[in-house]
């Protein structure tokens, strides 16, 4: 079995956003969205990502990815 991929740090650079203006602007603690970039959840709501995807003008699969051949 495959397993998702977050993004979210390339999609971030790509519009140069730092961690704090995310976190302020999406009311997430630093300490979780720095957990999201690393891809250390496993997890996430969908109001979180939509929080994400409206602060960074993004769509949910700028931020996660599918890869079939990864390994759990």
């Amino acid at each position: 079995m495959g397993r998702i991929i977050l993004r979210l740090d390339r999609v971030m650079a790509d519009r140069k956003v730092s961690l704090k203006d995310l976190s302020d602007k999406v009311g997430v603690s630093n300490v979780n969205l720095s957990k999201m970039k690393t891809g250390k959840i496993s997890a996430i709501r969908f109001s979180t990502l939509e929080a994400i995807c409206d602060a960074l003008d993004c769509q949910p699969g700028d931020i996660l990815e599918y890869d079939p051949k990864a390994a759990d």
